[in-house]
């Protein structure tokens, strides 16, 4: 499973979640050059490379991964993170996700964080 966080995203949440398990392959929105890219193109970037998108992103990345779904037939998910939602209970979602589901289980859903 891999993740892929896009722009908005706090890093902090992915900078935990390396070390406490440093077989993730959990992409920044850095790491990734997202900066600027549409949700629209984001969700591309996630799908080219096989990534679950995790995002902050209420207003409008929901519709636009409706919308992708409609026009690409398919995802590899999305996980939308509260923004009050503490860095700690965060990683710990996210890492109880890869560690005990598979990616499949993930192919165009769309889950609100916490679990």
């Amino acid at each position: 499973m891999r993740f892929l966080a896009d722009a908005d995203f706090n890093n902090a949440i992915v900078r935990g979640c390396r070390p406490r398990e440093p077989a993730i392959d959990f992409l920044s929105a850095n790491d990734a050059n997202l900066a600027g890219v549409p949700d629209p193109g984001v969700l591309a970037i996630a799908a080219g490379q096989e990534r679950i998108l995790i995002s902050h992103d209420f207003r409008t990345m929901p519709h636009h991964f409706a919308g992708f779904l409609q026009a690409h037939g398919s995802s590899p998910g999305l996980i939308l993170v509260p923004q009050h939602l503490s860095i700690g209970e965060a990683v710990e979602d996210l890492l109880l996700i890869w560690g005990a589901s598979e990616a499949g289980e993930w192919k165009n859903q769309f889950e609100i964080l916490p679990l």
